[in-house]
């Protein structure tokens, strides 16, 4: 079992960058694909991005590719989300999430692929 715990979001102003950081427990983290989503008020929870268990592969939506980086540090059990150029519709609570499947090839896209979530932290970017 994998326990997740995101840092704190924080507001922002357009334009500008912050990094979350999603911390895990348990001995399996380091063989899971972790998954990084956000959910708008009003709105369905999108994804964001995605990183595999060793970092050697990635994928982005299209609405964050060339702004958000995903990157992640086995030896401290984290996965990092760095958002530069942040636009208004950024806003959301973001969630990191884990794939209980170990060593999987694939990159999850649905939120119901994964097994594991974070509490969610709230990031809000001002105009």
């Amino acid at each position: 079992q994998v326990q997740l715990v995101e840092s704190e979001g924080g507001l922002v102003q357009a334009g500008g960058s912050l990094r979350l950081s999603c911390a895990a427990s348990g001995r399996t983290f380091n063989m899971t694909n972790i998954g990084w989503f956000r959910q708008a008020p009003g709105k369905e929870r999108e994804f964001v991005g995605a990183i595999n268990w060793n970092g050697s592969g990635k994928y982005y939506a299209e609405t964050v590719k060339g702004r958000f980086t995903i990157s992640r540090d086995n030896a401290k059990n984290t996965v990092y989300l760095q958002m530069n150029s942040l636009k208004t519709e950024d806003t959301a609570v973001y969630y990191c999430a884990a794939d209980a499947r170990k060593y999987y090839s694939g990159l999850a896209t649905r939120w119901d692929s994964y097994d594991y979530w974070g509490q969610g932290t709230q990031v809000t970017v001002s105009s």
